[in-house]
């Protein structure tokens, strides 16, 4: 039987989906983060598909997110968009931190995935944790600084952003330090699992797809690098791509 439990990991509220009978037991774990607007819950499917397979799965809650939402303005969301990458990636050390003081983590066997958002804040956690083992990046994009200066542009042209441009340039020059695409060797052939659609209007499909063109240049094993795209698929992930998705953890982690 699969549970669903709610527990505070360091101070993030997250659900925590695993065999029952493998409760408080090492198991490989996989974290995924939700997207933006999103929350935690909506996850369950892939957390519980997962769970069957034999892994613990951590789903977390973003700041403004779920059960921290809290009463801002819809463009204070939209400008928070990157220190809530930012805090994702930190929060990912402090849920593992708390996961390895009670030794439930298999053999090190740590993966995470993300969609959209989600997905964009494992691209970016690649480039601060080797020990994370596989990953998956469900229609995010591993060119944030590219991402964030397309993102500004719109909203500049929607009206006023009520930030400074010296500040936004602040912005670009903190999240190189997370940008993927400006540190590939960070990846050290590390399983990595991309899925986009080819319609996507939210996050643009080349973003993902042209990062793993070239890094698949410096993988002496391709298999630890796939792309899988699809058709006529906009801002959603199929259900074929999160069995796919699955499938990847299971050969990788």
């Amino acid at each position: 039987m699969i549970g669903v439990y709610k527990k505070s990991m360091n101070s993030v509220p997250c659900l925590v989906v695993e065999d029952t009978e493998k409760e408080g037991k090492q198991l490989p774990t996989v974290t995924y983060f939700h997207g933006f607007t999103s929350a935690k819950e909506h996850n369950l499917p892939l957390a519980y598909l997962l769970a069957e397979k034999g892994y613990r799965v951590i789903l977390p809650d973003s700041k403004f997110h779920g059960e921290r939402e809290v009463d801002v303005s819809e463009m204070k969301k939209q400008i928070s968009f990157w220190d809530i990458v930012m805090l994702n990636v930190k929060e990912l050390k402090d849920i593992k931190d708390e996961l390895d003081e009670e030794g439930l983590i298999l053999d090190g066997r740590i993966g995470i995935a993300g969609t959209s958002m989600g997905g964009i804040t494992t691209s970016a956690a690649l480039t601060q944790y080797p020990w994370i083992k596989a990953a998956g990046v469900m229609m995010g994009s591993p060119k944030i600084t590219v991402y964030a200066k397309t993102l500004v542009s719109s909203f500049k042209k929607m009206g006023n952003l009520p930030v400074s441009d010296e500040l936004i340039d602040q912005l670009y020059e903190h999240l190189k330090l997370y940008d993927l695409s400006e540190q590939v060797e960070k990846l050290q052939e590390r399983p990595v699992f991309f899925w986009h659609g080819e319609n996507d209007a939210v996050v643009p499909f080349d973003h993902s797809y042209t990062f793993y063109e070239d890094a698949k240049k410096r993988y002496k094993n391709k298999e630890n690098i796939q792309f899988l795209k699809e058709e006529n698929r906009d801002h959603k992930v199929s259900r074929q791509a999160i069995l796919e998705l699955v499938k990847w953890f299971e050969k990788h982690l």
